[in-house]
């Protein structure tokens, strides 16, 4: 049992990894209509998984608890977003295919920047898996174990592509196969951390789970509609970034509905 809780909150990482690993296997960047699929599919997920694994049953969990149903998830989501918001103010970053700094002042190198970006939006992704985990082996959550699961996988999914985005790059900036994996794995290491913490947290206080749910939601759904979709429809071939959104949200969405 023990072996099983660890693998959903390592799952997410692993994805992460693999993907980073793959600049050991490929010469060039990442093909830019390529690259705008996989932002896209990994926008389906996160928006599939806001709404299946977290916001839906934060309402059903409210329903539970005698609470207003809709009350939890809209003040969790808000909160969610604004914390992503505080934290995009901040934390000193910089996206893909741009030469603009963003947060607070720094002198970091533009490779360090770029690595903070993926971490700034792995954040939620941790703080999601965390929190369901806890909703799973709580009592009368309507979380079941292999929905935490579906939740975990589906992002692990969605991290493969996203740790081959932030290592390829890298490399092609000048920086050593070793160094751009280990940069892209580092920027995946939030995720278990973060739900570890959710974990710790959300078990002090399992009434406030339905507002935790939402909250990862709300700043799952930020990091969709701030860099994930923009970066996909900036520039020629929008449409195969919305092709993308449309395969990830249903993936996920089967996903959940057939595991959870």
């Amino acid at each position: 049992m023990l072996y099983q809780q660890t693998a959903i909150l390592l799952i997410p990482f692993l994805g992460t990894s693999l993907g980073s690993a793959m600049v050991f296997f490929t010469k060039n960047k990442i093909n830019e209509k390529f690259q705008k699929f996989l932002l896209g599919f990994a926008s389906g997920v996160m928006i599939a998984a806001s709404v299946w694994s977290l916001i839906i049953p934060s309402v059903e969990m409210s329903a539970k608890q005698n609470v207003i149903e809709w009350l939890p998830a809209a003040v969790g989501f808000l909160l969610g977003i604004g914390f992503l918001l505080l934290l995009d103010s901040v934390i000193p970053h910089m996206h893909l295919d741009s030469d603009n700094p963003e947060g607070v002042h720094s002198s970091l190198s533009k490779n360090t920047m770029l690595v903070l970006a993926v971490t700034l939006h792995n954040i939620p992704e941790g703080m999601a898996v965390g929190v369901t985990f806890v909703g799973a082996i709580s009592d009368n959550t309507g979380i079941t174990v292999a929905g935490a699961l579906a939740l975990a996988v589906g992002i692990a999914i969605q991290n493969f592509p996203e740790g081959a985005i932030i290592s390829l790059p890298l490399h092609a900036g000048g920086a050593s196969r070793k160094k751009s994996c280990f940069l892209g794995i580092m920027s995946g290491v939030v995720e278990p951390i973060g739900a570890v913490l959710t974990v710790i947290f959300a078990g002090i206080a399992v009434p406030l789970l339905p507002y935790l749910l939402s909250f990862a939601a709300g700043a799952m759904i930020y990091v969709v509609t701030e860099e994930l979709i923009p970066e996909s429809q900036n520039g020629k071939h929008s449409n195969i970034g919305t092709i993308g959104v449309a395969i990830g949200f249903t993936l996920m969405m089967v996903l959940d509905v057939a595991l959870g």
